[in-house]
């Protein structure tokens, strides 16, 4: 019979609602409490969810020894502000971790997490869902069995349609106000795609902007990314994301293509098309039926829950802090890159592989 995990939530805004509903309905999960700084946040979540509610990480933990997993949806700044705190804290007191994206606003703390966890022996993994669907897995499954061959370029176009930016009062308190916002906050997803499917990035060039609009408002954000890049693999790669500035065009707002040399495949909208061509062959096109990309969440979930109860080598985690870092040293490299007129960026390197002594061979 498998594990049961015992977990606890920190963070009760919509998307910690979103992770204690999957928790609640997972089969390897069992939620015990629920936290937030805002009592009444915390205190709606303990209704709903039938746990008890409580006020701090620390509190919860001491009264519930049991738990075994905490999952950190806090926000904050860009996304990620609120998520080093309590995801040390966690790893501390010996608790396994899954945390929000991005990992951190900030890459030294990011790089301190994924060094942290592992010298705790812990699994830190990190809700990079947007590769966690079945057009995903379909694609997976065409690389496996040889149908892209040597890869020869990706292309990702993600964010929000829009086209409707108008000059507005700018709010000078909102969190949202900082140059790197959307970049931070967003890319980890189409960077955690791209690398998913293409592997590391060695060289990245950007250009970032916003439109006029925005510039009128006095809004800070760079709303606007365009990021040229080369993979270890030789693949070259272009990533275009925008916060509701244009409507996109084929594709929608969620788009990846891969093309090789025995054939391409492109999914459009994360979880519902994959289309595949192959040189004299008709496209073959696959609609999964599924319209809500919220179905990704209860994937992802389960698969961390399931590697858990694998015992899986701690390099061998989907979706983990090492590849939520990962994605954070190509967006730093990105920011590098425009801030130094789109010059050609090597990004931070990973921390190192080691393994485990007895699955090498």
């Amino acid at each position: 019979m498998a594990k049961i995990f015992k977990a606890g939530v920190v963070g009760m805004g919509g998307i910690g609602n979103t992770h204690a509903t999957c928790i609640k309905n997972d089969a390897l999960a069992e939620l015990v409490a629920v936290c937030d700084v805002r009592r009444e946040r915390a205190d709606a979540a303990a209704e709903k969810f039938g746990v008890p509610a409580y006020y701090s990480l620390k509190d919860m933990l001491t009264a519930h020894p049991e738990i075994e997993v905490v999952h950190v949806t806090t926000s904050g700044f860009e996304n990620g502000s609120w998520h080093y705190d309590p995801t040390i804290e966690a790893l501390d007191a010996g608790r396994h971790v899954l945390v929000e994206k991005p990992i951190s606003n900030s890459i030294e703390e990011a790089r301190d997490m994924v060094a942290f966890a592992r010298s705790k022996g812990l699994y830190l993994g990190c809700d990079l869902n947007h590769y966690f669907s079945e057009p995903a897995f379909q694609a997976d499954k065409l690389i496996a069995d040889g149908g892209v061959g040597e890869q020869v370029y990706a292309m990702t176009k993600v964010g929000f349609d829009g086209s409707a930016v108008n000059v507005n009062p700018v709010d000078r308190n909102s969190r949202w106000q900082m140059p790197y916002s959307h970049a931070k906050a967003f890319l980890t997803h189409p960077f955690s795609v791209m690398r998913h499917f293409c592997g590391d990035i060695t060289h990245i060039q950007a250009f970032m902007d916003k439109p006029g609009a925005r510039r009128q408002s006095e809004d800070l954000m760079l709303s606007i990314q365009s990021i040229h890049m080369k993979f270890q693999n030789g693949c070259v790669g272009y990533l275009l994301s925008q916060r509701g500035d244009a409507m996109f065009g084929l594709g929608g707002w969620w788009s990846f293509e891969l093309a090789g040399t025995h054939g391409t495949f492109c999914i459009e909208n994360c979880v519902e098309k994959l289309t595949y061509w192959k040189q004299g062959q008709e496209p073959t096109v696959t609609n999964t039926g599924v319209t809500d990309f919220g179905a990704t969440f209860p994937i992802r979930i389960h698969a961390f829950y399931e590697d858990l109860s694998n015992n899986v080598p701690l390099e061998h985690l989907r979706a983990s802090g090492r590849d939520a870092l990962a994605t954070m040293e190509y967006i730093f490299a990105a920011i590098e890159s425009y801030e130094n007129g789109g010059a050609i960026v090597r990004p931070h390197a990973l921390p190192a592989y080691h393994g485990d002594p007895s699955i090498i061979h």
